[in-house]
């Protein structure tokens, strides 16, 4: 390893916590909502950050995902489903891009989406659904304002296709 990047991975490490550093080598990291242990190994994500239970987060990334530079460290609750921009797919049109989670930290307020993984569950997920569909007009227009548009009950179909494969 270049000495430069170990100096950098060195002084990174030193600023970990005990604890973090023990999670780190376990893999994993105990969920600071429901307590579940959760591993980073993930379906469909590198940069694992919230709980496949309860799909809670922590206000760990500041700039992008996985740079893990936040100071914050606040609970991020999960407030509701988007989809993530992408351009039109020709061959299904109907497609609208895979779904998100709203995230807001219940320290700072800061709002951020996070890509769902795989093994993200399916009840959870429609749970935070319910949210979404229930969000307020202010935090809606909030939303909106950062380019976040949060699902309503038309897009119920969508949500259940992408999670089980099919329209329920």
């Amino acid at each position: 390893m270049p000495q430069r990047i170990k100096n950098n991975f060195q002084r990174r490490m030193k600023r970990i916590s005990p604890k973090r550093k023990k999670a780190r080598e376990e893999k994993g990291f105990r969920c600071i909502h429901c307590g579940a242990w959760v591993s980073f190994e993930a379906l469909g994500t590198k940069h694992r950050n919230h709980c496949p239970f309860c799909l809670w987060s922590k206000h760990v990334d500041r700039e992008k995902p996985g740079d893990r530079n936040s100071t914050c460290q606040g609970k991020m609750k999960p407030i509701g489903l988007t989809f993530k921009r992408e351009t039109p797919d020709r061959y299904h049109p109907e497609s609208r891009g895979e779904l998100m989670v709203i995230h807001q930290c219940t320290k700072c307020g800061e709002v951020k989406i996070n890509r769902l993984a795989g093994d993200d569950l399916p009840e959870a997920v429609l749970n935070v659904f319910e949210l979404s569909v229930r969000l307020d007009p202010a935090m809606r227009e909030r939303l909106k304002r950062k380019g976040i548009n949060p699902l309503t009950e038309r897009d119920e179909d969508e949500v259940k296709t992408q999670l089980y494969g099919k329209k329920i």
